[in-house]
């Protein structure tokens, strides 16, 4: 595909004006070749502006177009980007598309390290396959925040894990961007005897000194399919890991907070798991600056449970009426099942009538340690259920689906799933008025 290639030209904008035609490409704005979108934002922005562009049959032609500083040309690209997404050149011990089993969609094995991705959609980059060039580049425009692999801020260690000669220098990269006022939340994907204690420690030392740039640190615990042949030996934390971790994890929260005037760096949600402890209080995730990474998900999925059900309790038992009754099944992972069954529990002491089972997904797809909802398939979902619903409706969360679809990870759709079980599906968001609304079986 021809970089720069235009998909659609908005009837009426400038662009159909000037005479700019689907299947032209751009090749510069106002004497700028245009790199990606970021490139074209910047440039077009101007109230005069002078597209080259190359037409279907390969003749170059100009275009030159007044308009309002902030108009938009009305031009869409072939690739969002202008140019192709940014693959990842490391090979990370840890990566988890290299432990995806044969035979899935291709789209799952394409390994995205793009920076202007990780400001557009949030994805965690390692800044491996950038140069100092294009960091400030990133910086000219203002890409801010985007999110950071950082993992250990040891050159050799780093080296190590990432597998990548060149990714030893994070912390001079953290610094062109703290030059040029970006914003980074950061992850630490942890590998139990590797980057944990007296290296997570120093992570966090280094990173806490840049917490004028780095708004937010997650600790997040490796992910281990049983898809790891050939690859190198890791293993869980143990119940001991996780309370180090979250003791570590502790103490710079308070250095943090006497510092920076916040906790900055959070434990996923699984480390509490693992170590049988309490999860924080709402006020101790802040503004839930690591939602993305599994970082207080429980917490907030109670709080606004408790919090609905506190506001609108009363006129939604008023609606229900005194007989109202209702059973309902709902599908959750090893990780969250005690906590959604509590929940659950909760709802039906505050709503008489309602009967909620709960159903404990083992992932044999992925494997037993893979415990998280967002990775149940529909085939483990059919599998492990059938002959064992109560009602004719089954609640899961929506991340089990791929993003915007109503396809499970491997292929099999919510309506397939749902006539092997002789039931309806119902995928829930992430949202506590929306779970309880969907055990009531209320639709507004």
């Amino acid at each position: 595909m021809k970089k720069g290639l235009i998909s659609y030209v908005e009837p009426g904008s400038a662009a159909y004006e000037g005479g700019i035609l689907p299947g032209d490409c751009l090749l510069s704005v106002n004497g700028h070749k245009i790199k990606d979108i970021f490139d074209y934002r910047y440039y077009t922005t101007e109230d005069t502006v002078s597209l080259l562009l190359e037409d279907a049959e390969g003749e170059e032609y100009i275009v030159d177009i007044d308009k309002d500083p902030d108009e938009d040309l009305g031009i869409s690209f072939a690739e969002p980007m202008i140019d192709a997404d940014r693959g990842c050149c490391n090979k990370c011990m840890f990566c988890f598309i290299d432990q995806l089993p044969p035979g899935m969609r291709d789209t799952l094995y394409f390994k995205d390290d793009d920076t202007r991705l990780s400001f557009l959609t949030g994805n965690y980059v390692t800044l491996t396959n950038i140069g100092y060039a294009e960091l400030n580049r990133l910086v000219k425009y203002r890409l801010s925040p985007i999110n950071v692999s950082v993992h250990t801020t040891n050159p050799d260690l780093r080296c190590k894990m990432l597998r990548h000669k060149g990714a030893g220098d994070i912390l001079k990269k953290l610094d062109v961007l703290r030059k040029g006022c970006i914003t980074v939340n950061a992850q630490i994907v942890l590998c139990p005897g590797l980057n944990d204690g007296a290296e997570l420690e120093r992570t966090l030392r280094d990173l806490l000194e840049f917490s004028e740039c780095v708004a937010s640190v997650s600790v997040v615990p490796v992910g281990l399919t049983k898809y790891r042949e050939g690859l190198p030996e890791l293993r869980l934390p143990t119940r001991e890991d996780a309370i180090n971790v979250l003791d570590t994890v502790a103490r710079f929260q308070k250095e943090a907070l006497e510092k920076a005037g916040t906790r900055f760096v959070y434990a996923a949600d699984e480390f509490y798991i693992y170590a049988g402890r309490e999860l924080p209080e709402y006020e101790e995730y802040e503004e839930f600056p690591q939602l993305e990474n599994g970082v207080g998900m429980l917490r907030l999925l109670d709080f606004q449970v408790c919090e609905y059900v506190r506001s609108d309790g009363s006129r939604l038992r008023k609606n229900l009426g005194k007989r109202f009754t209702r059973t309902v099944d709902v599908a959750t992972g090893v990780a969250a099942f005690d906590f959604i069954e509590k929940l659950c529990r909760f709802a039906e002491t505050e709503f008489p009538g309602l009967e909620v089972r709960v159903h404990r997904i083992v992932n044999d797809f992925f494997g037993h340690s893979v415990t998280v909802s967002g990775l149940i398939t529909g085939g483990d979902l059919v599998k492990q259920l059938e002959g064992k619903l109560l009602s004719g409706e089954l609640l899961i969360t929506e991340n089990m689906l791929r993003s915007g679809e109503t396809v499970f990870l491997d292929d099999l759709t919510i309506e397939d799933a749902a006539n092997k079980l002789n039931i309806t599906i119902t995928p829930v968001p992430d949202s506590g008025a929306e779970f309880v609304k969907a055990l009531l079986g209320v639709k507004k």
